[in-house]
């Protein structure tokens, strides 16, 4: 069996559970119809009723899909969605999780992609993850600092984070694959600071230099350099609420490497990534059809003053 065969069969099997007489709906873009067979085949070698659903591509991360794929979602038994725009952060994939469908969202993920990196220790995934959601859910306030700059402070209130480990068996779980981060939606209103990315930016890619933003009162009010100059105008298409802070998630994969897909990117050991857009699928309050996710490489984190982590070094879970 190939590593690519084996992490195809870890995704239905172990990562969602998939048992015998259940639907398995695969969405996919034309980009990604391989990659959606693939999986629609193992579900239906796996004894369920795996069905292939072609959509075109969204214009933006978080863009809606039809209703018609809506409808199929809330639906099924099971949703995986390898597309190359995320449908994590959609109406539709919290509405289908609400009435308790498993969903895997794999946005960007390649063959390559997903046999290596889903190589990685599945239980040291899930201890990491499970250790930085701890430390989000007790904290207040959370700061992000790092040595080309960044002092981003984000106040995390009682939101409740969440671990993206990849075990996804339960009714209505949620999460990417390839998996590895702990995340939380920070407070609407409580960013303030600077946030410098050196990683990649979400639909931009891999960055050629940094690019600096500025946060205030939890939105993101400039971003320098042409890469910024386009994030600004993608977020804003989304409305007043696109440059909403949505997101803070700290990678925890050590076979993730920078290669400008932010799937992958915001999965990597020690980094950490600020999204801007929607927030209300990860328990945040704003729906818009935008979700663009930052990649710092070398942060340090902290909670309440306790670090998380040092210079890209990870601190708990270990």
């Amino acid at each position: 069996m190939s590593d690519l065969e084996r992490a195809v069969a870890a995704v239905i099997r172990d990562c969602l559970g998939v048992r015998e007489h259940e639907t398995v709906l695969v969405v996919c873009n034309p980009p990604t119809i391989g990659l959606g067979e693939r999986l629609r085949g193992e579900a239906g070698r796996a004894g369920a009723d795996g069905i292939l659903c072609l959509m075109a591509e969204r214009g933006t991360h978080a863009a809606e899909p039809p209703a018609p794929v809506a409808a199929a979602m809330a639906a099924a038994d099971v949703v995986l969605a390898p597309t190359v725009q995320s449908l994590s952060h959609t109406a539709a994939r919290k509405a289908a999780t609400a009435v308790g469908v498993r969903i895997a969202t794999l946005p960007g993920a390649t063959e390559e992609m997903l046999a290596r990196v889903m190589s990685a220790d599945m239980e040291g995934l899930r201890r990491r993850g499970a250790a930085i959601a701890e430390v989000l859910t007790r904290g207040s306030e959370a700061r992000i600092t790092c040595a080309n700059g960044s002092d981003l402070r984000l106040g995390l209130g009682d939101r409740e984070a969440i671990p993206d480990a990849g075990d996804l068996t339960a009714p209505g779980a949620f999460g990417n694959l390839p998996c590895g981060e702990g995340f939380i939606a920070p407070i609407e209103g409580s960013g303030d600071g600077t946030l410098v990315v050196d990683g990649g930016i979400a639909t931009i890619g891999r960055l050629a230099e940094p690019v600096r933003l500025t946060i205030e009162s939890g939105h993101l009010v400039a971003a320098n350099g042409a890469a910024g100059e386009r994030l600004m105008e993608l977020l804003t298409a989304g409305g007043e609420e696109g440059t909403n802070v949505a997101e803070l998630g700290i990678g925890t994969n050590e076979r993730a490497v920078l290669t400008g897909e932010v799937l992958e990117d915001e999965k990597i050991l020690g980094s950490c990534h600020v999204a801007f857009g929607a927030s209300a699928a990860i328990g945040g309050t704003v729906q818009v059809p935008v979700h663009l996710d930052c990649v710092v490489m070398k942060p340090d984190v902290s909670v309440d003053g306790e670090p998380v982590v040092r210079a890209g070094e990870l601190l708990v879970g270990d």
